[in-house]
């Protein structure tokens, strides 16, 4: 079975719970994961978010802007395999 989803990752778990809170207040689906190995700094929590989403979430960062932003990420899973690769929306996110 395979799973695909975002996730933005922060260097401090208040910034996690700030980021998570701004997003529901703003309608769009989230919650809080353990920040996949593969995404070794950071806080150890990552928001996570549906990639059809990602607009959205991009467009509540610029306006929470909760700060200690490690990065954007979309996460696939398959076969008890984990690939993470950056999603490129900390310079200017088009969807």
């Amino acid at each position: 079975m395979e799973e695909q989803f975002g996730i933005a990752s922060f260097r401090s778990r208040q910034q996690v719970m700030q980021f998570e809170k701004a997003l529901r207040r703003a309608g769009v689906p989230a919650s809080i994961i353990t920040t996949p190995r593969s995404v070794s700094v950071g806080c150890g929590l990552s928001v996570m978010f549906h990639l059809p989403d990602a607009r959205d979430v991009y467009d509540v960062y610029q306006v929470a802007k909760p700060g200690n932003l490690i990065g954007f990420y979309r996460v696939e899973r398959a076969g008890g395999h984990t690939d993470v690769k950056p999603l490129g929306m900390q310079t200017g996110y088009t969807g």
